[in-house]
């Protein structure tokens, strides 16, 4: 199944172009869009250890008032890939009407959990704190991730601050705000870090994220697995998840389903019948339509 290539090509997740696999991360250049749209490439949002942490911003031209937000969380075993890799995808969302913004997150191994989560939480208060000057609207905040940036895309729908879980970059200077996002589109993410059914080099990239296997550290694996937190009064989430899938089992989804009902939280998972770990054709073109649909019903106000 050369695995590593597989995982590699999972590093390359960029939105739409590498669900229909047409070019890796590394050869993506970093395009500019069309002048429909206003960019903002490699703003900073944080700081850690005196390291910058830098997100980029595409915004639709002249706004009329305070427009929904869509955050975009690229893929990559929280190991590999890069917010560059998503430039190409923003200016979609941005011609649809959404400030797409693109962050940074540290990765593993160096960088094990949950500073991921702290960082794109971090992300969250800074957009919030500076809605004003992107003409956003801090209550109409989404998420959009595929393969692990879909599972940190959950953390952001599923968890707040009673959770444990945001961490104090940013704090200092956006005291008060916090990290939720008012709806979830996620692209085959993990939902169970723990989960025995996890195929082997899955369980391997899983135990570099944690730090440790999940056996040895089942807290840890707990507070990491966003099905953990599903609750009543989280955000609506929307998943799409491949039956053949070689790197997340369907039954992450399905567990997230069940997860979902109990809680009484709005969306839905879909199953695609054979679809592996990204999809292209009609089947690409559909779970597009589809997600902005879903953004559309939670993130735009309802005409007058």
């Amino acid at each position: 199944m050369m695995v590593r290539k597989s995982w590699a090509a999972m590093a390359a997740v960029l939105g739409w172009v590498g669900l229909v696999g047409q070019a890796a991360a590394g050869d993506q250049p970093d395009r500019e869009p069309a002048a429909a749209v206003v960019t903002c490439w490699d703003v900073t949002y944080a700081t850690v250890e005196g390291r910058e942490l830098k997100l980029d911003i595409v915004a639709p031209p002249e706004p009329n008032g305070p427009r929904p937000a869509v955050f975009l969380l690229h893929g990559g075993a929280w190991r590999a890939g890069s917010k560059n890799d998503l430039r190409s995808v923003m200016p979609e969302f941005a011609a649809r009407g959404y400030v797409a913004i693109s962050p940074q997150y540290r990765l593993c191994p160096k960088d094990p959990f949950p500073a991921q989560i702290h960082d794109v939480k971090a992300a969250v208060r800074w957009v919030k704190a500076h809605a004003g000057e992107y003409a956003i609207n801090p209550q109409r905040i989404g998420a959009v991730g595929f393969s692990a940036g879909g599972h940190l895309a959950l953390m952001l729908g599923l968890t707040g601050p009673a959770d444990g879980l945001e961490g104090e970059l940013g704090e200092a200077a956006h005291p008060g705000l916090d990290s939720r996002v008012q709806a979830v589109v996620n692209f085959f993410g993990p939902t169970d870090l723990a989960a025995t059914d996890l195929p082997e080099i899955s369980k391997a990239l899983v135990k570099d994220f944690l730090g440790a296997p999940p056996a040895e550290t089942p807290e840890i694996a707990a507070k990491a697995s966003p099905l953990t937190f599903v609750s009543d009064g989280d955000a609506p989430v929307l998943t799409f998840q491949g039956t053949k899938d070689p790197l997340v089992p369907p039954t992450q989804a399905v567990k997230l389903a069940e997860a979902m009902t109990s809680a009484g939280v709005p969306g839905r998972v879909e199953l695609l019948v054979g679809a592996q770990h990204g999809w292209g054709g009609a089947e690409l073109d559909r779970t597009k339509g589809e997600t902005f649909r879903f953004l559309d019903q939670y993130l735009k106000p309802e005409p007058r």
